[in-house]
């Protein structure tokens, strides 16, 4: 399987770098932003917390915590992690370093972006933040090159006076790290101590008795993509520092105990009394790295005269973590010590002996715990599967499955309804999770685990999508069954080499193993290593289709020390990172390497090919490829170089497999990484990018791109998928986001915007009901994601306001109205007892007639039946509108129009409805359906007639008690007038058995409009055609309804012109019946009844 490198002409290279070299930010988008609809990114979820790096407390709010996340912002809590909200969705940086709240105006609150955890995949920041209103508004204070912060310290009495200690780029140098001074809140910084280019400061710690003595733990560390398989490395610019003039000046300690050379990371705590632990990373890293540090020199030491002797203490292998690191005194015992770590270990003598404090089985991973000095009961701890808040002492813990700030990799779905998203989650496994939930809301119980790993792919069999395969640490392949549980390891080749020397080990991997599967059947599924593997049988068996695709080459020497970039290179530290089967043929593969290869076969894996855009430098990482569904020959290449400490963005395009290639990526922000291009399979041309800030989207090719951020909060944008009509986006840090319905996207021109109305086409729209649960809803604290939208999804552009009321009609296959609909329409005041609070009630916004994009949601219904009473469902959740029963019944699936009326102007549109796919759609069912239909209907009118004698009785009712009172304030007692009272009152117990009174055989219009709107309610909760029982229910009913009508009929007829005789002879005023539109709560028109 040789590998042929492509030969480039002199003509292409000239004609790439004339289109390189074209001015196209000059020229005029193809699509103006504005006109691509009024989308909105809605939170699938799940709500499993994520890596958070940092959580603190306010003392004198002792239900208030903030916490800060690896790559999810900030968030708050103000009942002691009952519930979480965001406070940094816009702001341009996600990862959070440190975090710190003043203790003298605790609205005062420093955030210092960028981890400092130090891997493969570590997010970056632009600096510092302040708040001066406990997080709800922010100002960035500078320091944007810092890009990694390890601690802020606010002085206790100045909220002005703050020291930040930055670690700076963690791949390559800078000269904005160290510890820097401010005394103005951030308006100007000083640096106070640079220690060099490669060093930074990792953790700051005072002394809380005396402020003005501060200690830094410097950090020499730098990684490169070839050692992302082992530690950063230790050097001799790592040490501490002391100052005792509050950060101005520093000195660095040495000798009297404290270990010499090179050290790693640093870990400091500071108590009373002079205390000071210091925990000191210094394992060997098996000479791969340039400055080894002493094995025997680390583990935790103490100081108790403020830094100038110390003793080692403790040497526990667990202590030394260049991964964790932080450590915590108990403000009240100077002797009770924590380190966080894969678990939380307690020390009561100074750090002598340890006993886990919290921690279970595979390892929660912590890297905070603060205790509040007030009560040191209560304490909150960040870890990589969120914070958690303990009131108690750590004998109780809340939960961290209330915070979606979960880190996610990669994306796959399947193809059922509603179709299931699949995404491996940092630290914490592997989710399965609907798209829809059947309850209204997506919550805990529409989501699982899949049986994969952490930082992986999870992919569903396109053949079974009962079958889930998930990628893992060390090339693990598990096989997992839905329908059993079975997880089963169906890895190539069963030796996890990760973390080891690559030339050491017959196969290995990076961070992540990817997997793939064919387009087309038998639907091969591919593995990458540094090579190839391919199974046709569920990974029963496999074979290696591919040679070394990565940059190994003959000769290379050197390749068991510390490696340069080239050597690394040819050495074949290098592996395949992305795998792209071709969705036109299943005989095209490319593959791009993390070593800056992409390679193409184009007969199976017989014969490969070298691709790669000329340019690239080693070890820019492909980290995602996508082979275009429209046209052969189209890929496109996200070219990730951050891990070269180059944030740029590059995105690349070919139409000839790979001859050539065109840089596409001018438009896309500078300073911001793409780590996902993906290609729409509808609409040729129309691109997405995800990366470290957010969503983009080209209609030309990517000749121009424009920010689809809309609400996603920032976050770096993992992977993206389309599927169907939906654009699903995986971010590391605040869970899995999907944008419904990307129609508009599809359809968007420039001549949309020229318009002065435009209606998009929409997509069909399914048959589906909001919510099927009949149990209690779920309470307003249990963390919930959106379902999408439902009914059709109606797109529609307006260059300018409407002078008048917008419209839009909806007509069935024959023309007849279904729906109006109106942008002055106002809520209708529908008679229904609202015995719940306020809070559950949301009602949607009608059609807007102002400027720009919208969109409006049919629940293809008919108009609600005019009824005497509704009520609520208890089909409720707290995220969307309690819905009134009764409903109007649901449209049937077939074709229908749409048309939008603007300023005398008609715009038209098909719709297709079609039917929920988990319901068979023959004839039979559809005949049911339309005698569903029409049963309700018939309903409606039932009721319609039921409302209007009701009304028409109480009205005349309520005129003769006025009657009765006027004749009662008479003083007459003679013959004439007493028989004129009891006219009066036997008219109205004529009345009393049409309004009141119960059972089966009742004439009580409300007991049967009651009944009724059961029935209907019933009939509507199912795709079927009424039973027996509602049937012969409605039957007994309607012939009350009649029977009560009649009566009505015969009082008003008879009786009641009878009695006016009387009152007009007494000079009274008659009795009248109003027309139907005077009633109370009557609308003219049944079809504007919401």
């Amino acid at each position: 399987m040789p590998i042929r490198h492509a030969l480039r002409s002199f003509a292409a290279i000239v004609g790439l770098l004339w289109l390189a070299s074209t001015p196209i930010l000059a020229a005029e988008s193809p699509v103006p932003a504005g006109v691509s609809g009024a989308l909105e990114w809605r939170l699938l979820g799940p709500f499993r917390g994520g890596w958070a790096t940092m959580g603190v407390g306010v003392p004198t709010q002792p239900d208030t915590f903030y916490i800060g996340a690896a790559g999810g912002g900030v968030w708050k809590t103000d009942d002691a992690g009952r519930t979480w909200h965001s406070l940094f969705d816009r702001q341009p940086a996600s990862s959070v370093g440190a975090l710190a709240v003043a203790r003298s105006n605790p609205n005062v609150i420093y955030v210092g972006t960028g981890q400092v955890a130090a891997r493969y995949d570590v997010a970056a920041g632009n600096g510092v933040y302040r708040s001066d209103d406990a997080g709800r508004h922010w100002q960035h204070v500078g320091l944007d090159d810092s890009r990694h912060i390890g601690k802020i310290l606010v002085d206790p009495q100045h909220p002005d006076t703050v020291l930040v200690g930055a670690l700076g780029h963690y791949f390559g140098p800078n000269h904005e790290r160290g510890v820097f001074r401010s005394t103005d809140g951030g308006k100007t910084w000083k640096q106070t101590l640079f220690i060099d280019a490669d060093t930074g400061v990792v953790d700051l710690a005072a002394d809380p008795a005396n402020p003005a003595i501060v200690y830094a733990a410097a950090w020499q560390v730098r990684n490169y993509p070839w050692l992302s398989y082992f530690q950063p490395n230790a050097g001799p610019g790592s040490g501490l520092y002391r100052s005792s003039d509050g950060g101005i000046s520093w000195q660095r300690i040495s000798g009297h105990g404290w270990p010499s050379g090179s050290l790693g990371r640093i870990g400091i705590a500071t108590a009373s009394g002079g205390r000071v632990y210091a925990v000191i990373n210094a394992a060997p890293n098996s000479g791969n790295v340039p400055h080894a540090a002493s094995k025997d020199q680390g583990g935790l030491y103490r100081s108790d005269d403020g830094g100038a002797s110390w003793q080692l203490v403790s040497q526990q292998g667990w202590l030394e973590n260049d991964y964790f690191s932080r450590l915590t005194v108990d403000p009240g015992d100077r002797d009770r010590l924590y380190s966080a770590g894969q678990s939380i270990r307690r020390s009561d003598d100074g750090g002598k002996t340890w006993n886990v404090f919290k921690g279970a089985p595979g390892g929660d991973d912590y890297h905070y715990l603060w205790i509040n000095p007030n009560d040191t009961r209560r304490m909150i701890t960040a870890s990589d599967q969120g914070a958690v808040v303990t009131l108690n002492g750590g004998q109780s813990w809340g939960s961290w499955y209330n915070q979606p700030t979960g880190q996610f990799y990669h994306l796959g779905a399947d193809n059922r309804f509603p179709y299931w998203v699949y995404s491996g989650q940092q630290d914490s496994g592997t989710v399965g999770i609907a798209s829809r939930s059947d309850y209204g809301s997506i919550s805990f119980r529409d989501w699982r685990p899949v049986g994969g790993d952490e930082r992986d792919y999870d992919l569903p069999d396109p053949a079974d999508p009962n079958i889930v395969f998930g990628s893992g640490l060390g090339g693990r392949v598990s096989r997992w069954d839905r329908r059993t549980g079975v997880v089963q390891n169906v890895a190539p080749w069963p030796v996890n080499s990760y973390g080891e020397r690559p030339t050491e080990y017959k196969y290995h991997y990076t961070w992540i193993t990817p997997i793939a599967f064919a387009a087309k059947p038998p639907y091969a599924l591919y593995m990458g290593a540094q090579v190839l593997f391919r199974s046709t049988d569920q990974g029963q068996h496999w074979d290696v289709i591919s040679p070394e695709l990565n940059g190994k080459a003959g000769g290379a020497k050197n390749c068991d020390g510390n490696p340069t970039e080239a050597q690394a290179r040819a050495c074949g530290y290098g592996v395949i990172y992305t795998i792209a089967p071709s969705p036109l043929d299943n005989d095209e593969i490319w593959v791009g390497t993390d070593d800056g290869l992409v390679q193409l076969t184009r007969d199976g894996g017989k014969h490969w090919e070298n691709v790669t855009p000329k340019g690239l430098p080693a070890w820019a990482k492909i980290s995602t490829l996508d082979v275009s569904a429209l046209q052969p020959g189209t890929a496109y290449a996200a070219v990730d170089t951050h891990r070269q400490d180059d944030f740029s963005p590059h995105v690349w395009r070919t139409h000839d497999y790979g001859a050539r290639w065109t840089d596409i990526s001018a438009g896309l922000p500078k300073g911001s990484f793409v780590a996902v291009v993906r290609a729409d399979p509808v609409r040729a041309g129309l691109l997405y990018a995800g990366t470290d800030q957010g969503v983009f989207v080209s209609f030309d090719d990517g000749g121009h791109w424009q920010s689809l951020q809309r609400n996603l909060p920032t976050a770096w944008v993992r992977d993206l998928l389309v599927h169907g009509n939906d654009l699903i986006a995986a971010t590391q840090g605040r869970a899995i986001w999907i944008l419904d319905d990307v129609t508009p996207l599809r359809q968007a021109s420039a001549a949309i915007a020229r318009a002065p109305a435009y209606l998009y086409t929409p997509a069909p729209a399914v048959r589906v009901r909001a919510n099927e649960n009949k149990d209690t809803p779920l309470p307003p604290e249990t963390p919930l994601g959106k379902n999408p939208p439902v009914g059709a999804v109606i797109d529609y552009h307006l260059a300018a306001a409407a002078k008048g009321p917008v419209t839009l009609d909806i007509l069935d296959g024959k023309g007849q109205l279904v729906r109006h609909f109106s942008s002055a329409d106002r809520p209708a005041k529908l008679d229904a007892d609202r015995y719940f609070a306020k809070g559950w009630l949301r009602p949607g916004a009608p059609l807007s007639a102002t400027a720009g994009a919208h969109r409006f949601v049919w629940n293809l219904r008919y108009p609600r039946p005019q009824a005497l009473k509704y009520g609520y469902s208890i089909a409720a959740t707290w995220d969307s509108d309690t819905p009134v029963t009764p409903e109007g019944p649901l449209a049937l699936p077939g074709d229908y129009q749409l048309v939008l009326h603007v300023d005398g102007k008609s715009y038209r549109a098909p719709l297709r409805l079609t039917m929920d796919p988990r319901e068979h759609a023959g004839h039979a069912e559809l005949a049911a359906l339309a005698a569903g239909l029409a049963f309700s209907r018939d309903i409606g009118a039932t009721l319609q007639r039921v409302w209007q004698g009701y009304a028409e009785i109480q009205a005349v009712r309520k005129q003769l008690d006025a009657r009765e009172q006027m004749l009662g304030r008479k003083a007459d007692t003679g013959a004439v007038h007493q028989a004129l009272l009891a006219a009066v009152d036997a008219l109205r117990r004529q009345t009393d058995p049409l309004v009141s009174g119960s059972g089966e055989a009742t004439s009580n219009l409300r007991a049967i409009n009651d009944t009724l709107t059961g029935i209907a309610t019933d009939v509507e909760g199912a795709d079927s055609a009424p039973t027996d029982g509602q049937r012969q229910a409605y039957a007994e009913y309607q012939a009350s309804a009649d029977k009560a009508l009649q009566q009505w009929r015969t009082i008003r007829v008879m009786d009641v012109p009878r009695l006016n005789q009387q009152l007009l002879a007494a000079g009274l005023k008659a009795v009248s019946v109003p027309a139907a539109e005077h009633h109370r709560g009557a609308l003219v028109e049944s079809r504007h009844l919401p």
